[in-house]
């Protein structure tokens, strides 16, 4: 199976400080060894990129360009990236309609409408509830913590 990566857990991967660190190694690890392809899209690495190279002081790491790319090197090399495909936008257009969704939530909408173009029905997450409204669409959210 294919599993979708959430930006959640990109951030806590590269991060060995965290404290979720060891569970998402270890999902990851599970889940490679039962035989499923962890993927990324190009916006978990816009997200990675804004979030590595924010301060502190505005809930970021805090990172310089040239370290956030080193990082975000790193996680191209361990996760196969998906590329857009032209289908993302309308299925994303579809359902924040669909879903009433607004504000911050666009971006698991934008996860969830790539998900659906490239048939993916698995997400690796810590925000399952954010993906619940997506469940009558097929799409299935897995915190890592259950693995």
């Amino acid at each position: 199976m294919e599993y979708l990566v959430d930006t959640n857990i990109l951030l806590r991967l590269v991060q060995r400080s965290d404290p979720l660190n060891p569970v998402i190694r270890n999902a990851v690890r599970k889940l490679r060894k039962n035989g499923n392809v962890l993927l990324i899209t190009p916006q978990n690495c816009a997200e990675f990129w804004n979030v590595s190279t924010r301060p502190a002081t505005k809930n970021g790491f805090g990172l310089k360009p040239k370290d956030a790319d080193k990082q975000l090197r790193l996680i191209e090399r361990v996760f196969p990236l998906l590329s857009d495909l032209p289908t993302v936008y309308p299925e994303w257009r579809r359902l924040v309609v669909k879903f009433n969704v607004s504000g911050v939530q666009v971006h698991d909408a934008r996860l969830a409408a790539t998900m659906k173009a490239n048939n993916i029905t698995y997400i690796l997450t810590f925000n399952t509830d954010d993906f619940i409204r997506y469940a009558s669409e097929g799409i299935i959210a897995v915190n890592p913590n259950i693995l």
